[in-house]
């Protein structure tokens, strides 16, 4: 099964993302896209490690995201990859996003493992005025637009609360 959990900032979809994951009775991985260039980003990452139990074989990964899945990938086990929208600011910072999306959507359609993807909807907003922020828009948009196309179910959470967008409820 292959799950897209979209939210906004705070919205509740990690965490609803984790639960979902733990209610699959498999092993737990995690792979975590985020990089703390700076203690803001640090703060963050932190916080997120405080409220993951101690069960998850985590594995960092910023911007090989389509090998770190192929490396996690058994058929036991369920893969919690948290966040799309950061692996791609990764990749749009480091000039490596086609080629990193590309393999992405190559290995995705192969996993035996169940994985669930958490991504920042970013597309309710205005069109920014920066051309960098407006390429991240586009691509994320574009990128979740695909990913739904491979994905039985989609998950909008809004205050912690889940709107189910496609399939049913998972």
């Amino acid at each position: 099964m292959k799950v897209l959990v979209l939210g906004g900032a705070r919205s509740g979809k990690s965490r609803y993302a984790e639960q979902l994951a733990r209610g699959r009775g498999r092993s737990l991985r995690y792979i975590a896209t985020g990089e703390a260039k700076d203690v803001e980003m640090a703060r963050r990452i932190h916080h997120h490690q405080q409220q993951r139990a101690s069960d998850w074989r985590v594995h960092e990964e910023a911007l090989q995201l389509g090998s770190a899945l192929a490396e996690c990938d058994a058929a036991d086990s369920c893969i919690l990859v948290d966040c799309l929208t950061l692996w791609l600011s990764n990749c749009l910072a480091e000039r490596c996003w086609p080629e990193q999306r590309e393999l992405f959507l190559q290995t995705l359609p192969t996993m035996a493992a169940d994985v669930i993807l958490v991504s920042n909807e970013v597309g309710s907003g205005v069109v920014p005025l920066g051309e960098l922020s407006r390429e991240f828009v586009d691509a994320s948009g574009w990128l979740h637009q695909e990913l739904t196309q491979h994905c039985d179910s989609v998950t909008l959470v809004v205050a912690g609360l889940p709107l189910y967008l496609k399939g049913k409820a998972p």
